[in-house]
């Protein structure tokens, strides 16, 4: 199993708000994920992004991947 840190979408239509997860590789965007790791919303104008940073470093320490997403934003 391939872990990933990636994007999954929530919010309403026009209104976008995304959790930071760990989720398997295989599993489609916004299906089933291990972990949440933290949050991004993009229509705020400061501390978009809020992360559990222990968390963070633990799944990248244990070989997971980060999207190339997630990867800019942090």
């Amino acid at each position: 199993m391939a872990v990933c840190i990636r994007l999954t979408r929530c919010g309403a239509r026009s209104k976008p708000f995304f959790r930071i997860v760990a989720a398997d590789d295989r599993k489609p965007r916004d299906g089933k994920f291990i972990e949440v790791l933290g949050t991004y919303d993009p229509r705020k104008k400061d501390e978009k992004i809020n992360i559990n940073k222990e968390r963070f470093e633990y799944w990248v320490k244990n070989g997971a991947r980060l999207s190339e997403t997630v990867s800019h934003l942090v």
